[in-house]
């Protein structure tokens, strides 16, 4: 599997940034202590870790495919002392739990960066028990607005569009979650949608930052390169304007995900 953004440090920041309640608040009143959960695609744990923690002593499990983030997610959750999380290295197609394992399987940002959600989320309904839920939410970059207006920023997405179809993934999946669950066999669901909006001086720097750094350094970057679709000096004028963005004070971005929670 490819994955787009990679894991420099700039996509890292972004990622620890996560909580359950920026990332997942539409799960928390389904969740009670005891249940068990599975959180695929954990990355650094600091969801994972949220989760754990309301969940005590039910055990929680974070699953990702680079066992670099591994580790930092179990250094993560050592610190937190929480005692009921592991996490482990593993194939989300090719789960190794046993059929109706868990009470809850959550997707944060996940199905965006496969091939076959579908495939995907046959494989998570099978180790879910009667009544489990499966959270999954994803954004659509295609609908990302912001302000001031800027053809460097609308350049971004249009690359980012395309480097993501070359992968033979979906940015836009965001709204078609939908249809994938019920493709996947779920009868049940409940969409919902909710944003990531950046607009404070200080969560405009923090935004900016990140994706200056992101659109110069991350494996995307290498991606657009590599597959003929911007060259280094677009990049860095990508770059700058994220920079000006952040700088302004009429500056805003949002970022909006579609959310389903699906029971088996």
């Amino acid at each position: 599997m490819t994955y787009t953004h990679g894991h420099h440090e700039s996509v890292l920041r972004s990622h620890t940034w996560r909580t359950a309640e920026n990332s997942a608040g539409y799960l928390l009143p389904h969740l009670r202590p005891g249940l068990s959960l599975l959180d695929v695609g954990c990355g650094p744990g600091t969801i994972t870790v949220d989760l754990a923690q309301r969940l005590t002593p039910g055990q929680v499990i974070g699953l990702d495919a680079s066992a670099e983030v591994v580790t930092q997610a179990q250094a993560l959750a050592s610190g937190a002392e929480a005692t009921n999380v592991r996490f482990e290295v593993g194939d989300l197609f090719a789960l190794r739990y046993d059929d109706a394992s868990f009470d809850v399987v959550h997707a944060h940002q996940v199905l965006q960066h496969l091939v076959d959600p579908v495939a995907a989320l046959v494989e998570l309904r099978r180790v879910l028990r009667p009544g489990g839920v499966l959270a999954a939410r994803d954004s659509d970059y295609s609908a990302f607005v912001w302000a001031p207006a800027d053809p460097a920023l609308d350049r971004w997405i249009e690359i980012y569009l395309a480097v993501t179809a070359r992968n033979g993934h979906d940015a836009r999946i965001g709204p078609a979650l939908l249809g994938l669950a019920h493709a996947a066999g779920f009868s049940e669901v409940e969409v919902s949608s909710t944003t990531w909006t950046f607009a404070e001086p200080e969560s405009r720097r923090w935004w900016g930052g990140l994706w200056a750094d992101r659109v110069q350094y991350s494996r995307f970057a290498e991606q657009a390169v590599a597959y003929g679709l911007a060259d280094i000096n677009e990049l860095q004028s990508i770059a700058e304007a994220f920079a000006n963005w952040a700088g302004s004070p009429d500056g805003v971005f949002i970022v909006p995900h579609v959310e389903i929670l699906a029971r088996r």
